[in-house]
C-alpha cells in the first residue's frame, strides 16, 4: 500500500461516504422531525398577521433543516470524489512525464493518460487483479511501479514478453535471436544534454516508433541491484542477454543511451503494472504535442 494520491482519495471517499450515508438514513429524518416540531411550536397569535406567522414558521423550519457544515461538505463532495475515484481507479489515470528517458516519443513535461482496464481490472490501492482483460503487447508504452522503489511510477516500452530471450548487443536489440529492425531517420536535438543524437525508426511487433541512439558512444551494462531472477540474465562487455520469466516483462526506454530500465534493474512483474499510456492530453510548452502516440 502506498501513501499517494490514490490512497488519499480513497480515505476521502470513505469519510464523505460515511457522512453521506449517515445523513441519508438517519440525520435527514431527525432534521425533518425537528423542523416540524419547530414549526408547530409557533402558535397562531391574536393580532398577528397570518402571513407573518407563516413566515416565522418557514424560517424556523429552514433553520432546523440546515445541515452542519461538516455534513453539508460531506454530502456535497461525496458524488464528486466517487466519480473521480472510479475514473482514476478503473478507467483512465493522468500522469506527468518527469524525465527524458522516453524521448523522442514522450518529453519531460508531457501530461499523459493511462488506460487502466486494458490489462485487467485491479483493486484500487492494493493493485490486485480481479478480472483479466488482456496482457501487455510488445511495443506498448507501459506505466508501472518501479520494482526497486514501488512508491515510484515509471514509464517504459515493453520489449520482452514472458518466455522471450532478449539480447541487447552492440546497441542493437535482438528478440528470440531475431534482430529488431531499426532504420536511421536523421538526428534529434536532445534538450537535456544540449546535443544531437541519432534518431531511428524501430519496429516492435505491430508498433513502429522512434528511438534515440548514439551508435558511436560507449555504454556499459551492469545491474544496479540484485533483482529477482537475476540468474536469468547474462552480462558481457558489449551488452546482455535475458530470458524473461513467466508473469514478467522486459522494458526499455526509447532514449536508449539515457534510460534506467530492465537492462539495469531487471524485470517488471505483472502485479506492478498500472496501465498502458496512450494519449498526451496536455503540454503547456508545446500544444502541438497533444494527441495519441505509438
Amino acid at each position: 500500500m502506498r501513501w499517494d494520491f490514490s490512497l488519499i482519495l480513497f480515505i476521502l471517499l470513505l469519510l464523505t461516504g460515511v457522512v453521506w450515508a449517515w445523513n441519508k438514513f438517519s440525520l435527514s429524518a431527525k432534521r425533518r422531525q425537528r423542523a416540524r416540531e419547530a414549526m408547530s411550536s409557533i402558535p397562531d397569535l391574536p393580532g398577528v398577521d397570518a402571513a407573518e406567522i407563516e413566515k416565522l414558521r418557514k424560517d424556523a423550519y429552514a433553520k432546523a433543516m440546515k445541515m452542519p457544515w461538516w455534513v453539508e461538505y460531506g454530502v456535497s463532495f461525496f458524488p464528486v470524489i466517487l466519480f473521480v475515484f472510479i475514473l482514476r481507479s478503473f478507467i483512465f489515470e493522468p500522469f506527468r512525464i518527469p524525465s527524458g528517458s522516453m524521448l523522442p516519443t514522450l518529453q519531460n513535461g508531457d501530461f499523459i493518460l493511462v488506460n487502466k482496464y486494458e490489462y485487467g481490472i485491479r483493486l484500487p490501492i492494493l493493485n490486485t487483479k480481479i478480472i483479466d482483460t488482456g496482457s501487455p503487447e510488445r511495443g506498448d508504452v507501459l506505466v508501472f511501479r518501479y520494482p526497486v522503489e514501488p512508491d515510484t511510477d515509471y514509464i517504459k516500452r515493453v520489449v520482452g514478453l514472458p518466455g522471450d530471450v532478449v539480447e541487447y548487443r552492440d546497441k542493437s536489440l535482438y528478440i528470440n535471436g531475431n534482430k529488431v529492425s531499426e532504420v536511421r531517420d536523421g538526428d534529434y536535438f536532445e534538450p537535456d544534454h544540449s546535443r544531437y543524437t541519432g534518431k531511428y525508426v524501430e519496429q516492435l511487433g505491430k508498433v513502429k516508433h522512434d528511438i534515440l541512439l548514439d551508435k558511436r558512444a560507449p555504454q556499459y551494462y551492469r545491474p544496479i541491484v540484485d533483482f529477482p531472477y537475476r540468474d536469468r540474465c547474462e552480462y558481457f562487455p558489449a551488452g546482455l542477454r535475458c530470458t524473461v520469466p513467466e508473469g514478467n516483462y522486459f522494458v526499455m526506454g526509447d532514449n536508449r543511451d539515457n534510460s534506467q530500465d530492465s537492462r539495469y534493474w531487471g524485470f517488471v512483474p505483472d502485479e506492478n503494472i498500472v496501465g498502458r499510456a496512450f494519449l498526451i492530453w496536455m503540454n503547456f510548452g508545446e500544444f502541438g504535442r497533444i494527441g495519441r502516440f505509438q
